[in-house]
């Protein structure tokens, strides 16, 4: 599975690619920050959601360090997506890396 830093994932959409960014956090964390752009579907919600997403499509996966991310990316590649990156980090190195003014929890 291919792995991002924040900033390699902003410049990667900046030069105009549009991947799917899926955030897998719960609804209250999505509520602090999130990436533009993103969709929520928590991680505990992913297996009965699954259909919403679209399985060729590059999928950007987003938590908040980058490891339930992880876990979710690789239960995507396991459902048969074929193209999953995981955000390593997460939104708290987005923040740090990309965003300062991004609130942080």
């Amino acid at each position: 599975m291919r792995q991002f830093r924040p900033p390699e994932l902003a410049a990667y959409i900046q030069s105009g690619h549009t991947p799917v960014l899926l955030d897998v956090r719960e609804p209250w964390e999505w509520n602090l920050c999130r990436l533009p752009g993103a969709i929520l579907i928590p991680m505990r919600e992913l297996p009965a959601r699954l259909s919403e997403l679209n399985k060729d499509a590059e999928t950007i996966v987003i938590c908040h360090h980058g490891v339930r991310s992880y876990h979710a990316a690789r239960y995507l590649e396991t459902a048969g997506f074929v193209d999953v990156v995981n955000l390593a980090g997460g939104v708290a190195a987005w923040a740090d890396e990309v965003d300062p003014a991004m609130p942080r929890y």
